[in-house]
């Protein structure tokens, strides 16, 4: 296992110092500049006040798409599933009619 690393990240215009492993880097710095992103959208929206406050709403935001997102992925998978069984169910009665 490689040894960790510090990341300088910059999240609302303050940095932040954070170890990890160097094969999770581009991750972590990827979702440092998403949540940056959504920081940055609240607060000029100007609707929300304090930088404590911008980072809940951002927090609740990207939980919320992550959530929605599995609750889709849920549903195709279903979907899927059903599709593949009603094909397997079709091909079993093709193969039995060809069978008699």
């Amino acid at each position: 296992m490689s040894q960790p690393l510090t990341v300088i990240l910059h999240i609302l215009d303050k940095e932040y110092r954070i170890s990890c492993p160097p094969e999770e880097r581009n991750n972590l710095e990827q979702a440092a500049r998403h949540l940056d992103d959504k920081m940055r959208e609240i607060r000029n929206s100007g609707k929300v006040i304090g930088v404590d406050r911008i980072a809940v709403m951002a927090a609740l935001n990207i939980t919320h798409e992550m959530l929605t997102g599995t609750h889709r992925q849920d549903a195709a998978i279903t979907d899927q599933q059903k599709q593949i069984s009603d094909l397997v169910s079709r091909l079993d009665q093709a193969l039995a009619r060809h069978q008699n």
